[in-house]
């Protein structure tokens, strides 16, 4: 009989978090602290699937002795760590982030969870004025870092900017990107290490672009769409949805959601069927899955289209 090496057990760690004792295993992240607790933690850029990278900051929480906010999502846990989720200074931290988000970017696609926190935190991003006129085609791609001028008018500046369809798999909505790396982090080493889109430019004028603002068509893209797996505000569109949408038919209410495999290669990748109107409209694949994590390949993400070429 074979026998199997199991891993030694992981110390656990003692911490205080709201006054309450939690106990994790070392190597643990507050975040995860904290979701052991039960306790709601706001966030954008994390994923249990990608690496942290700590770019969105909302999810950051008062340690005692630390001179700033840390961010929960990466901060791993020390015994005896004290840590205040409530404080006033992380309530004015949360709501000031995502105020600031909302000043710019447009968030109207953004799920229920970003919604209600906006809610709850009391953000107000109008009370940075009206916003600017959306900029050309092509227009953000083509600034140069670290050239700002002060704006003509009170408004405030926006990321707005026309919709970049230049495919049939999917679109790209940077409107509302809100920046949080995890469409950079699952092109690159956290899944498809194809690498085709990265972060240019620097301040306000940072964006996601492909390599020299090349279009999509000509860059190192291989359609996986993982980084549309991956996006928390709908930037990054599957075609048929954006279609839907601008027709006025997209209704996630009357679709239904089957769990099935691949039927692609020998792999066995879990795919989620997204059924409105007896048609197929988008492929997930779910983030506990042993195999996929959520991501998939070209096939796994958009061949089901011949499905909705039957004949009647």
């Amino acid at each position: 009989m074979q026998s199997v090496l199991l891993a030694p057990p992981k110390p656990m760690i003692t911490l205080t978090v709201d006054g309450d004792s939690v106990r994790v295993p070392d190597g643990s992240t507050i975040l995860q602290a904290l979701r052991k607790k039960g306790v709601d933690t706001p966030t954008l850029c994390y994923l249990e699937n990608l690496t942290p990278v700590n770019v969105c900051r909302v999810c950051v929480v008062e340690v005692t002795g630390s001179r700033v906010l840390v961010p929960s999502c990466s901060r791993k846990v020390e015994e005896g760590m004290v840590v205040l989720t409530n404080s006033e200074r992380v309530q004015h931290s949360r709501k000031l982030v995502l105020e600031l988000l909302a000043s710019s970017v447009d968030m109207s696609l953004v799920n229920g969870d970003t919604k209600r926190w906006m809610t709850e935190y009391g953000a107000e991003p109008e009370k940075f004025g009206e916003p600017s006129l959306p900029a050309n085609a092509g227009e953000r791609d083509s600034r140069h870092s670290g050239h700002h001028h002060a704006p003509e008018h009170a408004t405030a500046e926006t990321v707005a900017q026309p919709v970049m369809v230049d495919n049939d798999l999917y679109i790209r909505d940077y409107s509302k990107c809100i920046l949080c790396y995890k469409c950079v982090e699952a092109c690159g080493v956290d899944a498809q290490n194809t690498f085709a889109i990265a972060v240019a430019g620097r301040g306000f004028d940072a964006r996601i672009s492909t390599e020299f603002a090349i279009p999509l068509t000509d860059s190192a893209c291989v359609y996986c769409g993982n980084c549309i797996g991956v996006c928390p505000t709908n930037a990054l569109m599957f075609k048929s949805e954006y279609d839907m949408r601008q027709e006025g038919t997209w209704n996630e209410s009357e679709q239904t959601v089957t769990e099935t495999i691949c039927p692609y290669c020998g792999v066995g990748c879990n795919i989620e069927l997204h059924v409105q109107d007896n048609r197929i409209v988008k492929a997930t694949s779910p983030l506990d899955h042993d195999i996929t994590e959520g991501h998939l390949c070209i096939k796994g993400r958009f061949g089901w289209e011949y499905v909705n070429n039957r004949g009647e």
